[in-house]
């Protein structure tokens, strides 16, 4: 009897930890429905908030140019100087790129930061069209040809964009495009917000 009940309740145990890992699927799942239910996928989760911008390079996109100048890429170490600054995925094969792209030079001019941009997943050429149709509102680009970068950031799909404080600490994230209504009630009072915090 005694060996039957330690049998029955290692099987038991067995199936928990069988079941576990379909079971945080499911939660992290949840998450997503909720988010993506609400209409507002700038609900979805990011372990990053708070904590230092991944330490990523992203290189120059190729023959990238801007008044006869190459473009530069930029890396982690640009986000922390003091300044908040936004970084901005995006794709030119991405048609939501294309719906927030002009909003971007004006969120840049109204909120008087920098802002990065990522190329995602792309041919330079391609990014280089891109920029040369809609305009680059961009201090600098960066590429992410093969995603890697985006990953360490924590990124799901084309657009998203983060704020930066001037510690290099990512504070908000926004999946989607960007729209008049998301720049008015949530990027701007963050970026307010991040510009009259303590520096230290």
């Amino acid at each position: 009897m005694t060996t039957e009940m330690k049998s029955g309740t290692s099987s038991e145990r067995s199936d928990y930890v069988r079941l576990l890992p379909a079971g945080i699927f499911l939660v992290i799942a949840g998450f997503f429905a909720v988010a993506l239910q609400s209409g507002d996928p700038s609900r979805l989760p990011s372990m990053l908030i708070g904590k230092p911008a991944p330490n990523t390079t992203f290189p120059p996109v190729e023959a990238l140019l801007a008044d006869g100048r190459a473009v530069p890429g930029f890396s982690n170490s640009d986000l922390a100087k003091g300044k908040v600054s936004i970084v901005n995925f995006w794709a030119s094969w991405c048609a939501p790129c294309v719906e927030e792209h002009v909003l971007i030079a004006d969120l840049k001019f109204a909120a008087g930061v920098d802002v990065y941009g990522v190329n995602y997943k792309d041919e330079a050429a391609a990014a280089r069209r891109f920029l040369g149709r809609y305009g680059n509102p961009f201090n600098a680009v960066g590429a992410d040809s093969k995603g890697r970068n985006a990953i360490d950031w924590g990124v799901y799909g084309m657009p998203e964009t983060f704020i930066v404080n001037g510690r290099g600490e990512i504070i908000y994230k926004h999946v989607g495009a960007l729209t008049p209504e998301s720049i008015r009630a949530k990027i701007l009072p963050v970026i307010d917000a991040a510009k009259s915090a303590p520096k230290s």
